[in-house]
């Protein structure tokens, strides 16, 4: 059977129809007109990806082929074209499948938002963005969806325009990607340079050839560079904004600022992870460099662990999502540092699931508290908001690692990943290992915090005084609390949900709950049903007669030794590597955190007030967040702000004052001086010769003697 070029076509434009139907023609159709079309378009992409991923899993080739070219210039063609494999597939799948969940919880969520309308046009536009960006087969493609799913995220996270906050966040989002997409945009520039062409399967095939054998560049005289790793750290930059790796990290949290249904579908399960697509789909390449995947371990370990640690201390219950999302993130980059491509890759899908649940549960208690997002303000809501709970319970668990499901299979193999490079990656390995290690204690620790502040305990919000206000930041990216603004319904009206604060929370509707059993099922599943063919490439009964689930889409470089092939041997199937997982250390220290956070804020709530006054000093660092947004809005964005200001006053004082205005001057001086030298008398005329002639004179008998 071969994969239809046709199927493909529908894949990517029916997300798009739905968003021209829902964006340019939503007065017409209404709201229900424009949730149907939007619905409907990611509906049917999704049952085609599925269908496209059934056909490869049954024997289909992969497909590469070009639909359409844009331009020729020259020798140089570029085209509009898919390559698709197991890769490609499993992440249209994961793509659409969320995005189709997160517009049907958008209906409940956006109920009674006056840009309704709107906002299905750009979570649909953002679908075939990113559908565009995962099914291309060349850089040129690649980079058209790069630019377009950063496009959709600025509109999407200052959604509510009129929101200071929101803009702040969105511009923010956006000239941040700028600082990585300048990266990446050079990276592309060097396979164009070297390679000729921009084309997926010409590049791989060639890679060794022309890149691998050792080239150099000298990008500064007496100093080469590796033209392998000069291109794949250029890429890799390009990742490091797009999926918010340590430096370019600061976006991220703060486009919590944005309705939360994109927080699920852009910032916890799709756009984020473009990046670790990207790197993975670009393995040819990166396996070339061990200087870039040292670079990349490293990013990738600094990430997960110290953003996770930020989460600690944070008390909106968005934001604590938000900063295990860049912990995760990070799980994957290191991944993909030590080569363990489909380990990243498998994390990236079980991730998407449980993080998008996460945050949709959290928007489902935001509802259910009339828009209150302080963790301070709820607890007790297990009794209120039975669905939410328990399926918050079961992303809890998945995100933690715990044996059985889906987050222990893909997080437990990177930690072992990152075990094994240890040994072979100097320190820089060891470094990776104890940052992903010790993460898991801290993932733990504020995943429970987050659960017992919510669910259990005091009811606080009996106690708290009604308010619509929400945690936010102030023009310096500090927590404040913004009042709502026109633009934004869910904080300047009752939202359709029925209650004010002065009411007890109540569980969301079903096109909210739905959404939340939908994706909890998979969090459960996923990696007990998958990560036997995705990671160890047996078949579903563990024997090992098939090829990688990944063959020929991820490219591992013969000589690399990595744990997947080690593990691979060992496997005995799902059950048997869960039990398996109950003995090492990082299981253990998943408990520890358990363990503390059920102390400190279950049975002795008054520890943490007193942590507070003897940890101070970390705290302090941990809520000011290690001051990364002052490095960028105070010393970047404000040295900025003050070189401009310097070459203003000197294109006013030096350029104009000086050379302009001053050459200007010097004209006028010696047109005044001549014009007085001018008389129009001849005797004055007659003076002024016999003063010269005097002078030639003199001038004369001095050097005559």
């Amino acid at each position: 059977m071969a994969i239809s070029t046709t199927h493909l076509l529908i894949i990517v434009l029916a997300p798009l129809l739905g968003s021209i139907v829902a964006g340019l023609f939503g007065r017409q159709v209404g709201r229900a007109g424009a949730h149907s079309a939007t619905i409907l378009g990611v509906a049917a992409s999704c049952a085609l990806s599925g269908y496209v991923l059934w056909q490869l899993l049954q024997g289909a080739a992969p497909y590469n082929e070009n639909v359409y070219t844009f331009f020729e210039v020259g020798g140089y063609s570029a085209h509009v074209g898919f390559m698709i494999d197991r890769l490609t597939a499993m992440m249209m799948v994961v793509v659409t499948f969320v995005s189709l969940l997160v517009h049907v919880y958008t209906i409940g969520y956006m109920a009674e938002d006056p840009g309704y309308q709107r906002f299905f046009s750009y979570i649909s536009l953002f679908t075939f963005s990113m559908l565009m960006l995962v099914m291309g087969n060349n850089f040129l493609q690649l980079f058209f969806g790069w630019e377009a799913v950063g496009l959709v995220s600025y509109l999407l996270i200052g959604f509510w325009f009129k929101k200071p906050t929101a803009v702040f966040a969105n511009m923010k989002a956006f000239l941040v990607n700028r600082v990585g997409d300048f990266g990446f945009l050079l990276g592309i520039a060097g396979v164009l340079y070297w390679f000729g062409t921009l084309d997926y399967a010409t590049v791989f095939a060639n890679a060794t050839d022309r890149i691998g054998g050792g080239q150099v560049v000298e990008i500064f005289a007496g100093h080469p560079w590796s033209v392998a790793t000069l291109i794949c750290i250029c890429l890799f930059i390009g990742a490091m904004g797009k999926s918010a790796q340590v430096p370019l990290h600061v976006w991220l949290p703060d486009s919590m600022e944005g309705p939360t249904p994109i927080s699920a579908l852009i910032h916890a399960a799709t756009m984020v992870t473009a990046g670790i697509f990207m790197v993975a789909r670009m393995s040819p390449l990166f396996e070339l460099s061990d200087t870039a995947l040292a670079f990349i371990l490293f990013i990738g370990a600094t990430t997960a662990f110290f953003t996770g640690l930020i989460g600690i201390v944070q008390n909106d219950i968005k934001r604590v999502v938000a900063y295990s999302t860049l912990s995760q993130l990070g799980y994957m980059t290191v991944a993909l540092g030590v080569s363990a491509y489909s380990a990243a890759v498998f994390h990236l899908m079980t991730h998407a699931f449980f993080k998008a649940l996460l945050f949709l549960a959290a928007g489902s208690v935001i509802i259910g508290m009339h828009h209150e997002q302080d963790m301070r303000k709820m607890g007790g809501l297990r009794k209120y908001m039975p669905v939410t709970f328990w399926t918050s319970v079961i992303g809890t668990l998945a995100l933690i690692g715990t044996p059985f499901l889906s987050g222990f299979y893909s997080k437990d193999t990177i930690i072992e990943a990152a075990g094994h490079a240890a040994g072979r990656m100097g320190w820089i390995g060891q470094y990776g290992y104890w940052a992903v290690l010790l993460g898991a204690f801290v993932t733990s620790f504020y995943s429970f915090r987050l659960l017992y502040l919510t669910f259990f305990g005091e009811e606080r919000f009996r106690h708290a005084a009604p308010s619509h206000d929400h945690a936010a930041l102030d023009e310096h990216g500090q927590e404040t609390h913004a009042e709502p603004l026109d633009g934004d319904a869910h904080h300047a009206h009752d939202d359709g949900h029925g209650h004010h604060g002065a009411h007890e929370p109540h569980e969301s509707p079903w096109v909210v709950t739905l959404p939340l059993v939908l994706l909890a099922i998979p969090s459960i599943a996923i990696g007990f049903l998958t990560a036997g063919p995705m990671l160890f490439g047996t078949d579903w009964s563990g024997h090992h007669e098939r090829l990688p689930f990944f063959f020929g889409a991820i490219d591992l470089a013969a000589a690399r030794d990595t744990v997947l092939a080690l593990k691979g041997e060992l496997w005995h199937g799902p059950v048997a590597y869960a039990l398996h997982g109950f003995k090492v250390p990082a299981f253990w220290l998943t408990f520890a955190g358990f363990a503390l956070a059920t102390l400190m804020y279950l049975w002795r709530t008054d520890l943490p007030a007193k942590a507070a006054r003897v940890f101070a000093l970390p705290i302090r660092v941990l809520e000011k967040k290690y001051w990364a947004d002052d490095l960028w809005i105070e010393g970047f964005a404000g040295g900025g702000l003050l070189l401009g200001r310097v070459s203003q006053r000197n294109d006013e004082k030096v350029i104009d004052g000086l050379f302009v205005n001053g050459a200007a001057r010097v004209v006028d001086l010696v047109a005044n001086v001549s014009r007085r030298l001018q008389s129009g008398y001849l005797y004055h005329y007659a003076f002024a010769m016999i003063l010269g002639l005097i002078a030639l004179l003199a001038v004369l008998i001095f050097h005559w003697r």
